[in-house]
């Protein structure tokens, strides 16, 4: 099992993006990069369909469980199934704002009462030999001062997180959408580098609006590690040179064609086994070729395909069949080939 600081660089967990079929899209693509799970309820875990909300595959390693809770008891249960699970770690989530979370007292509400945060730590810590960690804000409503976001941090360290992933934007709790709040206010990265300059001990990890390999190396001089949120869901290929790049790894890199063939086999084999609808695991595909000649193309035959009754893995390769015709600057060698 590989150590928080061995993490140079994750995609951060997105509900409704990062399940296990995106995970297995992006373990394609990177190799090192650490994956999280969707935020899964504490109460969820413990009371639902465990299968359902944890089951991964081997292959998705490094992968994260995010939780959302409150009740040190019931995280502390939660943190003992991921590691049954086999998650290479555990993370609390103290960054959502929507009104949601806000309603069962998770997220990023907590950042106002640093002190359950710290418990549910260390009961966490006391259940599981797993690094247990926490993704925060810089601070939250009114409370958003260096003072505030240092003093969340000192009493959270003390109960033992080994890494703080700090989105540099903090949190309205009122007034505005999750959405809104994604954007709105500016972001502060200079407050997660005093953070690390601070506190050089504490493994400190930037998050917000970062974009491809060459904005986390210049992040990486500040910190100790960066997580990717959307962009990395937008244009998934853009990780094919993080672990190059960031890693120094000389591992072959696929080819946009090369996921999408993979993808095709892992369809029919989780449809097979899972009786999974396509649409779940073609939704992960749509941004593959985010930028390329041809984008459209895929998306709409994939958009328009993968909802029929009986749709099969072949969607995927006869969306990139149409793609290949469809991109002018292609050597028409590689055309032919792809049409078949």
């Amino acid at each position: 099992m590989l150590e928080p600081s061995q993490h140079l660089v994750s995609v951060a967990p997105m509900m409704k993006r990062t399940d296990r079929h995106f995970r297995w899209m992006m373990r394609l693509i990177t190799r090192r990069t650490l994956l999280y799970t969707e935020m899964i309820p504490a109460l969820t875990i413990v009371h639902g369909d465990r299968d359902r909300f944890l089951g991964f595959d081997a292959f998705e390693h490094p992968v994260a469980l995010q939780l959302g809770g409150d009740d040190p008891a019931m995280l502390a249960e939660c943190a003992r199934i991921a590691e049954d699970y086999g998650y290479d770690e555990v993370n609390l989530n103290i960054g959502c704002p929507s009104p949601r979370v806000q309603k069962g007292n998770f997220g990023a509400c907590l950042m106002q009462t640093p002190d359950v945060v710290a418990r549910s730590v260390e009961a966490m810590r006391a259940a599981t030999s797993i690094p247990v960690t926490v993704k925060h804000r810089v601070g939250v409503d009114d409370q958003d001062e260096w003072d505030d976001l240092l003093n969340f941090v000192e009493i959270v360290a003390e109960a033992g997180c080994a890494r703080f992933s700090v989105h540099a934007r903090k949190a309205w709790l009122k007034g505005l959408s999750p959405k809104e709040n994604r954007n709105i206010p500016p972001l502060r990265p200079d407050l997660v580098y005093r953070l690390k300059k601070t506190r050089p001990d504490l493994l400190i990890e930037m998050n917000g609006h970062v974009h491809g390999s060459a904005e986390v190396l210049q992040h990486l001089q500040h910190v100790d590690a960066v997580m990717v949120g959307r962009a990395a869901y937008d244009d998934p290929y853009s990780f094919v040179d993080v672990d190059r790049e960031v890693y120094g790894d000389d591992f072959p890199m696929p080819s946009r064609e090369d996921v999408a063939e993979a993808m095709t086999e892992y369809a029919r084999r989780f449809m097979n086994d899972k009786r999974t609808p396509l649409t779940r695991i073609c939704q992960h595909l749509m941004n593959l070729f985010a930028g390329e000649h041809g984008a459209k193309t895929w998306r709409r035959h994939m958009t328009i395909e993968m909802v029929k009754d009986g749709a099969r893995p072949e969607v995927i390769t006869d969306a990139l069949a149409l793609r290949a015709r469809s991109a002018p600057d292609r050597d028409p060698a590689t055309v032919a080939a792809a049409a078949g």
